[in-house]
């Protein structure tokens, strides 16, 4: 049920944020378009609470409970970006807006952008590493914690492989392409 739950959660926030994107930008109505798209939040409220009252009930936890963890904590440091990232194309392609801006490809800009990035994962694999911890005090010593456990060292590796992705960019930035950025030997050379 908790698998079949999530899979319907998905479906949703697509559902919602192109009925959001459509009332906004299509029927001009962006009030009503940004009331359906605070809705979303919903979807994870009502996610994490089937999850606990599957615990609650005597489930033993096991991955299913820990995707649902790391499905919210996903959707808490990624939706927001993700709905404005859909919200700048269809603002562009249907309603005469700007075009959407690209992210920054050389330098310290880019870096800077990377350090952006993985904060917001960050975000999302720290919210879920405190709810698959809120789920093991639930569930106490009595119950088999593995699965929640390896979620979260799932996610401690999430963290740590944005970090050094961010790191890359900015111990090693690229540089522009035909632009030389070695010194050309001086006349005393």
């Amino acid at each position: 049920m908790i698998v079949t739950l999530i899979v319907a959660c998905e479906i949703a926030f697509w559902v919602l944020l192109a009925a959001g994107l459509a009332l906004r930008y299509g029927a001009r109505k962006p009030r009503l378009g940004a009331a359906v798209l605070l809705c979303e939040p919903v979807l994870e409220l009502v996610l994490l609470a089937v999850t606990a009252v599957d615990l609650k009930n005597g489930a033993e936890p096991d991955w299913k409970h820990g995707l649902a963890a790391v499905y919210i904590g996903f959707t808490a440091g990624l939706g927001h970006s993700t709905i404005k990232w859909a919200d700048a194309r269809v603002a562009h392609r249907f309603a005469g807006g700007p075009p959407p801006v690209k992210p920054p490809r050389y330098g310290k800009a880019r870096a800077v952008h990377e350090w952006k990035v993985a904060g917001r994962w960050t975000v999302a694999a720290a919210t879920a590493l405190a709810l698959l911890q809120a789920a093991v005090w639930y569930v106490g010593g009595d119950g088999d914690t593995s699965s929640l456990r390896s979620w979260q060292r799932t996610m401690l590796l999430v963290i740590g492989i944005n970090l050094v992705i961010a790191a890359s960019y900015t111990v090693f930035p690229k540089g522009e392409p035909g632009r030389d950025t070695k010194r050309e030997p001086g006349p005393n050379a």
